[in-house]
């Protein structure tokens, strides 16, 4: 079986990234847990080490944007697949990763599956933003280097990216579902900044 190596970003999450690895590190067709911290001023860097000092970290004084973020993981990462998982999720059910995880693995015919957000509110499935801007996929290293590569996206443009790379190489994408839900921007940020971001 082709190995699976997930890839968290994060910046400034405190204690949600926590909830985010308690799930991810219970995924056993995972073979390795990168975390990389994108510049965080809080104590996120050290609650993961404290919680779970066996996972790879990279760290970075500055912040480089999620994009970024993402290219220093795949650098290290050992695997032929890549699980992408946002650091502030929700919900988030181990059993439903370990199932998408398995399933690409078997079915070679498949380039990425989205872990779609179910339980999404009405405007945000409205917009199809459950499927399209779901930070949470799995596809071939291979494509996300060519992605990382020729798209070269910035900050938050990752999503955006790895669509646009696969409609126009015609690529076989599906989704499954995820009982996910991202934090909001403005309880992580205020009102203003999170409105802003």
């Amino acid at each position: 079986m082709k190995s699976c190596t997930c890839i968290i970003p994060f910046f400034n999450e405190d204690v949600r990234i926590l909830r985010v690895l308690e799930e991810a590190v219970k995924v056993k067709s995972i073979s390795e847990i990168i975390c990389v911290d994108d510049g965080s001023t809080d104590n996120t860097l050290e609650l993961v080490k404290k919680h779970y000092p066996y996972i790879k970290i990279i760290s970075y004084s500055k912040n480089l944007g999620k994009s970024k973020a993402v290219r220093h993981g795949l650098q290290e990462s050992k695997s032929q697949y890549i699980l992408l998982l946002d650091a502030d999720l929700r919900n988030l059910n181990h059993c439903e990763i370990e199932k998408a995880v398995i399933s690409i693995q078997k079915n070679t015919t498949v380039d990425m599956f989205v872990l779609r957000r179910i339980n999404a509110p009405w405007n945000i499935k409205l917009l199809r933003g459950d499927i399209l801007v779901s930070g949470e996929r799995i596809l071939r290293k291979e494509d996300l280097k060519k992605i990382l590569a020729t798209q070269k996206p910035e900050g938050y443009q990752l999503e955006f990216a790895i669509n646009k790379y696969m409609m126009i190489n015609d690529k076989n994408v599906y989704w499954m579902p995820s009982s996910a839900l991202n934090t909001w921007p403005t309880t992580k940020f205020g009102f203003i900044k999170g409105m802003l971001k």
